[in-house]
């Protein structure tokens, strides 16, 4: 029993006031939005930090029920939000195949060497040309996340250890103040 308040511990260390981990379906997101919406509302935060959040955890919620490879039951994905003194952390992450990792570490570096306006002309871009994807949206979710947050995406792969596959991390700040 002392791993549950070795969790709780951990939770409170790094300010997480929702953590979500296993299959992400469109009614398990429902859920994990409505559970972080009531905690924004019952702690007063505004309404324009919360709107940025929410679209924010949007994003980041449909990018794990649209993209994580699906490799196997003991590689899930999981969900965190976060709350500082001064900004709310997002963290995903889900398994991807190494295969497909130089694809969107270049997405993502693209998308993190913009700034406001480059990120809205990319936006634009995406959206003008057809490029989408079976998947979804050519990387417009990431490019939106960086939008509404205003700050650059952290992002790590790790190697689990198959040769095949690696857990994909991705953080993203909102600043409140």
């Amino acid at each position: 029993m002392k791993y549950i308040f070795d969790l709780h511990k951990t939770m409170l260390e790094n300010d997480l006031i929702l953590v979500y981990e296993g299959e992400f379906t469109q009614e398990i997101t429902k859920s994990v939005l409505a559970m972080a919406e009531r905690n924004m509302d019952s702690s007063g935060e505004e309404s324009a930090v919360k709107r940025k959040v929410f679209n924010v955890m949007v994003e980041c919620l449909q990018n794990i029920v649209k993209h994580a490879d699906n490799i196997s039951d003991n590689h899930s994905a999981v969900f965190m939000i976060g709350k500082q003194e001064d900004k709310y952390v997002i963290i995903s992450g889900n398994p991807i195949l190494n295969e497909n990792i130089d694809g969107l570490k270049k997405k993502l570096e693209n998308i993190n060497e913009l700034d406001k306006d480059g990120l809205k002309e990319l936006y634009k871009s995406i959206i003008k040309s057809t490029e989408i994807s079976d998947k979804g949206g050519a990387g417009l979710g990431f490019v939106d996340m960086a939008r509404k947050s205003g700050n650059k995406l952290g992002f790590e792969f790790t190697d689990l250890g198959d040769g095949k596959n690696s857990f994909f991390c991705l953080r993203t700040s909102i600043d409140r103040l």
